[in-house]
């Protein structure tokens, strides 16, 4: 998911105190002994000791650069770079991660060019199969593919095309929260619904107070401008109709012409393009295809806005300080269905790791990338950030948040499906879905236009 393009990038943030750096990366490169003897990838490697020790299976890479291709960016890169820090200082394998916010536009052309990264985090399955299609994508080693023994096998459908598996996934989030601020809603006297009509009555009752809007929201995205408004969607679908009605939506056996997505469209209309409840701090129903994702949730903070839709991986963009808990500057509640008869919907996204090199180092930072022990060293780098890993320890979560995503996760009784326009072909679900329903935000596109030309859009 992309993140913060404004923030400053991850390299910029080590040029500081770059000798008391270099000296601590030379102790505990001496303290691993990490002295593989290989160059290249195939070479042998000495017996790793002390915190290196756990790395042995890894070792015989020293030397060696791995390229990486992302859509995640600062603040969430840089935790995620420390989650392979010391993988990388005792194997020798040098990750060199660059993040995009055209991520999902430029894959495809650096492809297309021969200008391949080793490997690429891909939160689009439908743009997986494109890869895939383009015959650039190489198959996982057989150390990743035993590793997807950690994941529900539903995850391993995820990254594979065809019934062949590409892709390992690395992390999902829970997309159905609702952030607000614990603080204003116990001033004004107001509780946390239960139920889409209670709150769809909490934010009437909100506008009429002539307080803070009841909804802040933005969608603008770089060249992923519009996928904050298909989860919206896709909510409500969920809400509405269930996983099977879901399934065939994604499936194009249910068209967006139909009239259950038509009526689901009508619902998030009468939601977030309310022009008495949107768009808090920034302007009117248009302002919030202007606003970047990253910045829509700032007015929640300064009481201008009551709640945002946005998922857990949100948590992220809060400014530094800010205390989030029941109790805090903000929190977050599950966004409950529409459809009272729906048990517990939850939409879930994720990220899946392609390769395109064969290269030992590659095979090495797979396998890595895709083991319990990444996983585990991934959550304790920073809040906002769950896996479907069944290894993971839970008690590593501390954060509230994630401890409320990791149990949405992984409630067997909730209704989870995986984000239907990252399931879509890439030329829908990543293109037109996304710049259709910007124009319905930006230019009061009708419904029925914005449903056609996504449909049309659909390969044949």
């Amino acid at each position: 998911m992309t993140l913060n393009p404004n923030a400053p990038s991850p390299g910029s943030r080590r040029r500081i105190a770059a000798v008391p750096a270099l000296l601590a990366v030379l102790a505990l490169t001496a303290a691993c002994s990490n002295s593989s003897s290989g160059s290249g990838g195939g070479g042998s490697a000495s017996s790793m000791t002390g915190d290196c020790a756990k790395y042995q299976e890894y070792a015989g890479h020293s030397g060696t650069k791995v390229t990486m291709f992302a859509s995640i960016l600062s603040p969430e890169s840089d935790n995620l770079e420390k989650s392979w820090a010391e993988f990388s200082r005792c194997t020798g394998i040098s990750i060199s991660y660059e993040g995009s916010n055209d991520f999902e536009s430029q894959l495809p052309v650096r492809v297309a060019g021969g200008n391949t990264p080793d490997l690429a985090i891909i939160p689009q399955p439908g743009l997986l199969a494109q890869m895939v299609k383009s015959g650039k994508v190489v198959k996982p080693p057989a150390k990743t593919v035993e590793n997807q023994n950690k994941w529900s096998p539903v995850w391993k459908t995820y990254g594979s095309v065809n019934g062949t598996f590409y892709a390992a996934p690395m992390s999902a989030n829970m997309k159905s929260l609702v952030w607000y601020s614990p603080k204003a809603f116990k001033a004004a006297g107001y509780e946390v619904p239960k139920t889409w009509a209670d709150l769809m009555a909490l934010s009437d009752r909100i506008a009429k107070a002539g307080g803070p809007r009841p909804w802040c929201g933005g969608i603008a995205s770089g060249t992923a401008t519009g996928w904050p408004a298909t989860d919206w969607l896709e909510e409500v679908v969920l809400g509405t109709y269930g996983g099977d009605v879901y399934d065939q939506w994604v499936g194009h056996q249910v068209k967006f012409s139909d009239e259950r997505i038509q009526t689901a469209m009508r619902t998030v209309a009468d939601w977030l393009q309310n022009p008495a409840w949107v768009n808090g701090g920034y302007g009117d129903v248009k302002s919030i295809a202007t606003t970047t994702f990253q910045d829509a949730g700032a007015p929640v903070l300064t009481g201008k806005c009551a709640m945002l839709q946005q998922a857990s991986f949100y948590e992220a963009q809060w400014p530094k300080g800010t205390k989030v808990g029941p109790d805090g500057d903000v929190f977050a509640f599950h966004l409950p269905a529409v459809n009272p008869s729906i048990p517990s919907p939850v939409e879930g996204g994720g990220e899946f790791l392609a390769a395109f090199s064969g290269k030992p180092e590659v095979q090495a930072v797979q396998n890595y990338l895709s083991s319990t022990e990444w996983a585990s060293s991934r959550v304790r780098t920073a809040t906002g950030w769950v896996s479907a890993n069944q290894g993971v320890d839970k008690s590593l979560y501390t954060d509230p948040i994630d401890q409320l995503s990791a149990a949405a996760l992984t409630d067997p009784a909730a209704t989870f499906r995986f984000d239907a326009s990252d399931l879509m072909p890439a030329a829908v679900g990543a293109g037109q879905e996304w710049k259709s329903l910007t124009a319905w935000f930006a230019e009061g596109q009708s419904i029925q236009k914005t449903a056609a030309d996504i449909d049309a859009a659909w390969p044949q």
